[in-house]
């Protein structure tokens, strides 16, 4: 396992956040919440073969560039999911603000 299993690991980490990213452009949010609960798994499992494994100057190298794709999917998707969030609760608000002058005025 070793080196090869950490490096595989991030490739799909960093494949998974590229397909979170993709759902996020998409306003796709349960399937970015569905890939995001495979994340979460892969990156639990991720942390003993991590911690074990013995990666040399290259594959250190490709680790931290695989990191960093991660990170900036990461910021992207984080952008587009509290602009949703600032939607919704726009929208919440709204509901409720409609709610009041319904009852206020028995409609």
């Amino acid at each position: 396992m070793g080196s090869f299993q950490a490096i595989a690991n991030y490739e799909l980490l960093s494949a998974l956040t590229g397909q979170m990213r993709e759902a996020a452009m998409l306003d796709d949010w349960d399937r970015l919440i569905g890939i995001e609960r495979q994340r979460s798994d892969l990156v639990e499992s991720m942390k003993a073969v991590d911690a074990e494994a013995k990666l040399d100057a290259a594959e250190r190298g490709r680790k931290a560039r695989l990191i960093a794709q991660v990170m900036d999917a990461d910021t992207e998707i984080r952008v587009r999911v509290q602009r949703w969030m600032g939607q919704l609760q726009h929208e919440l608000q709204s509901n409720r603000q409609e709610q009041r002058v319904l009852k206020a005025y028995g409609v």
